[in-house]
């Protein structure tokens, strides 16, 4: 009867190491995945030089006729100047803010 308990044991020890024996300890590393991630770089670019706008020049106790007349030059001076700002900022944006 002994011999048939410690036959018994040893079956029982025996499976429990094959069992174990076909895992491994360790789990699998986790796939390689190429992350594409946007990086800030410094916009070289110089700010253009803003101009002398024609409103600024009126001397104080102008007639109404020479403030008009100022206020629709200085108008077109700002639109240059906008479109001098959006140009030297232009190279400094995302590809995906250009298109818009």
């Amino acid at each position: 009867m002994r011999d048939v308990i410690r036959l018994a044991v040893i079956l029982v020890a025996a499976m429990i190491l094959t069992a174990c024996a076909g895992r491994d300890a360790r789990p699998a590393p986790p796939p390689v995945r190429e992350v594409k991630v946007p990086v800030l770089v410094p916009c070289a670019t110089s700010m253009p030089a803003k101009p002398a706008f024609a409103v600024d020049a009126l001397p104080i106790g102008s007639d109404v006729w020479q403030q008009m007349a100022a206020l629709r030059a200085e108008r077109l001076q700002r639109k240059g100047y906008e479109q001098e700002l959006e140009a030297a900022l232009l190279p400094c944006l995302p590809d995906r803010e250009k298109a818009g």
